[in-house]
């Protein structure tokens, strides 16, 4: 396994993986805001700049990514993809395991992730229960992302309180470039690679993309080795009616360094948790995926996207247990979008459906050394889902829109314990998630906004199974109202995104894990409420045209307020894990040489609580970060991204318990020290 990722590693860069059909270049600046505006960012990719424009007739908060805002970093998960967009919280734990949460979903979770909708091109990452493995998504597979926070996913079915992330594949259409080679390394032995090929011949058009990772990692244990590949081919029936199989394959092997207490998380920051060495704690995975998808419009009015796939993973985690899953996922998906006039007023809508079923066959062993010892578990896991949605805009008058939709959806587990059959059980769980808001839009493009939904998460197998109760333990769907309110767009030099939203959760999915390790406990809070701010201004303080010197100074605040609301044991306190500020900055400067410079601080105001009692916190800290490079004419770009100059140690993330006090806090991952990573991309 290590000599096969090696080789793909430094094998990548001296070839490309496919024979290319006709190769045409990509026109093109980079465009690297994420705030989405009515009005078309000067030089943006065509593909990314209608990603915006659909994106901006939503009444709420969304954001678009483009793949320019973070190909000259080494970008290795969502910490680096999304960092930023304001209100997402992602912090790394190791590798590419990280927190994910947004407007404080799934903020229990002290390992991989639930309450946002993770997919590319549509399909979720997720099992059908809703539970989410970071590991599968790979950052260099997207020419942009879509982020739907809160009930804006209602596009996708979604329900849940996070919202959704979509990645975006690239196609022969709209690659960057026709052959793009990539190598980057440098900090805790990491080395990186990627080639990608994409063209198109008359009807057919082909993306093609394999990179290898190999990195010793920050932390003792914490290593990892990949080799990942995509393949997008398309076959067009005329314009806008295509049909699309995008297929995507992984090798993930990937060291679990464990958690530290607050001590020496911030004085021996490299060590291993204890027991982890010994027991050679992993997380490995292989991993396949594939979609058969299409676009087609029917007329000027009316298009029709949807798709069928299947994922599958083999998945070996040795961790206090040792935990064998083989999963499979299918699914199917459809939506139309409609526009035109009712009444004689314009009016536009999508509605569609979503339907997914998954199987997980898990053995559970007592962990001899990393290896499986005596199994104590045998369990056969099956869930579906099945999501019915629209939503639909109407111009009351010429710059102000009615927005209404909803969606209904029911869940169901089926669970059965191959070793006690009296522990069998199934659920079903049904909802109707409804949506109004208003969306308002002057002659240049501002917005404002505002809105109302619910979201509905129902509890997927980990909070369902909880040895050593037997069968499902009494837990109910988290249910949330929120009410959203918000401005952005482009005025002069600055282009800014600010939303307000308040939340009313009942039943809370929380959990909590009195020791490092499997698992935890969960259970429904009574009443919570999670409140925000999330904002961005851009400031182009030199904005100069294509081929001058510019100035941009980028900004991004997240205020984030969540208590419990008269909790019978934990009164009014403040829920754990989420800081309640975080301030980001970046001043670029980019001369028309095509040299660039940016120096840039990431700022968490103030310490964190660790507990729902609220006895412990996790200091803030500020890193200072360095990137520059160099685009020549040729094709080739050479960067520098240094991060943590001044070596700060911090705690980067934690998991949440009940009473630091009378419970072990041992539940915190260490922040990575100074670190200095270079790269060269080569787009022909």
């Amino acid at each position: 396994m290590s000599l096969l990722c090696r080789g793909a590693v430094y094998a990548l860069l001296s070839s490309s993986v496919l024979s290319p059909l006709f190769w045409n270049a990509f026109a093109g600046d980079a465009a690297e805001t994420v705030i989405v505006t009515a009005r078309r960012n000067p030089g943006e990719p065509a593909i990314v700049a209608r990603a915006r424009e659909r994106l901006s007739r939503t009444p709420g908060a969304v954001a678009v990514v483009a793949a320019e805002a973070y190909e000259k970093k080494v970008a290795m998960g969502f910490p680096d993809l999304l960092q930023w967009v304001p209100g997402v919280l992602s912090n790394k734990r190791y590798g590419e395991e990280s927190r994910l949460s947004i407007r404080g979903s799934g903020i229990d979770q002290a390992y991989h992730q639930r309450g946002v909708l993770l997919a590319q091109d549509g399909v979720p990452f997720a099992d059908a229960d809703g539970f989410s493995d970071f590991q599968k998504v790979d950052a260099l597979s997207a020419r942009y992302i879509e982020v739907y926070k809160g009930g804006n996913a209602l596009r996708f079915g979604g329900a849940q309180l996070g919202g959704a992330i979509n990645l975006v594949t690239p196609n022969g259409r709209t690659a960057q470039a026709p052959h793009m080679l990539r190598l980057e390394g440098g900090a805790f032995g990491t080395v990186r690679g990627a080639a990608s090929a994409a063209g198109e011949s008359g009807r057919i058009d082909a993306y093609g993309l394999v990179d290898g990772l190999v990195s010793e990692g920050y932390r003792t244990h914490g290593g990892q080795e990949q080799v990942r590949g995509t393949l997008n081919v398309g076959y067009s029936l005329g314009e806008e009616r295509e049909i699309r199989l995008v297929v995507y394959g992984a090798e993930i092997r990937q060291d679990v360094p464990g958690t530290l207490s607050l001590s020496d998380a911030l004085y021996h920051p490299r060590r291993a948790g204890a027991g982890v060495v010994a027991n050679d704690w992993k997380r490995d995975q292989d991993v396949a995926r594939l979609s058969l998808r299409t676009h087609w419009r029917f007329d000027d009015s009316l298009v029709f996207e949807g798709g069928v796939y299947g994922t599958w993973t083999d998945l070996h985690h040795p961790i206090p247990i040792v935990i064998d899953q083989d999963i499979a996922n299918q699914g199917a998906f459809g939506r139309f979008d409609w526009t035109g006039e009712v009444a004689g007023l314009r009016a536009d809508l999508f509605f569609g459906a979503s339907y997914r079923h998954g199987t997980n066959d898990q053995g559970l062993f007592v962990n001899a050394g990393g290896q499986n010892g005596f199994q104590f578990g045998d369990s056969h896991q099956a869930a579906s889902g099945l999501d019915v949605f629209a939503e639909g805009r109407l111009f009351v008058a010429e710059r102000l829109a009615l927005v209404m939709g909803g969606s209904w959806g029911r869940a169901t587990r089926d669970y059965r314990d191959n070793r006690n059959a009296a522990n069998d059980r199934s659920k079903r769980f049904d909802w109707f998630a409804p949506r109004v808001g208003l969306l308002w839009e002057d002659e240049s493009g501002i917005q404002v906004y505002a809105n109302v939904t619910r979201s509905v998460e129902p509890p997927h197998y980990g909070a369902l199974v909880q040895a050593p109760h037997p069968g499902f333990v009494p837990i109910v769907p988290q249910d949330a109202w929120t009410v959203e309110a918000g401005t952005r767009g482009r005025r002069g030099a600055f282009i800014w995104d600010l939303t307000f939203y308040r939340a009313w959760l009942e039943g809370e999915l929380l959990s909590f894990s009195a020791q490092t390790g499997y698992p935890a406990a969960f259970f429904n809070a009574g009443k919570t409420i999670h409140q925000g701010i999330e904002a961005s201004l851009d400031w182009r303080l030199i904005d100069g045209a294509p081929g001058e010197d510019s100035l941009t100074l980028r900004q991004t605040y997240a205020w984030s307020d969540f208590t419990f609301d008269g909790d019978p044991v934990y009164g009014d306190n403040r829920l754990p894990v989420v800081p309640t500020h975080q301030y980001r900055a970046a001043l670029r400067y980019e001369a028309a040489s095509g040299f660039y410079i940016e120096p840039a601080v990431d700022w968490r105001i103030a310490d964190v609580y660790v507990d729902y009692a609220n006895t412990l916190k996790a200091p803030g800290y500020v890193l200072f970060n360095l990137s520059a490079g160099w685009t020549l004419e040729d094709g080739v770009t050479l960067f520098v991204d240094a991060r943590n100059l001044a070596d700060r140690h911090h705690v980067a993330e934690f998991g949440a318990v009940t009473d630091a006090r009378t419970a072990s806090a041992g539940v915190f991952y260490p922040g990575e020290g100074r670190s200095v990573f270079a790269g060269v991309i080569l787009k022909l």
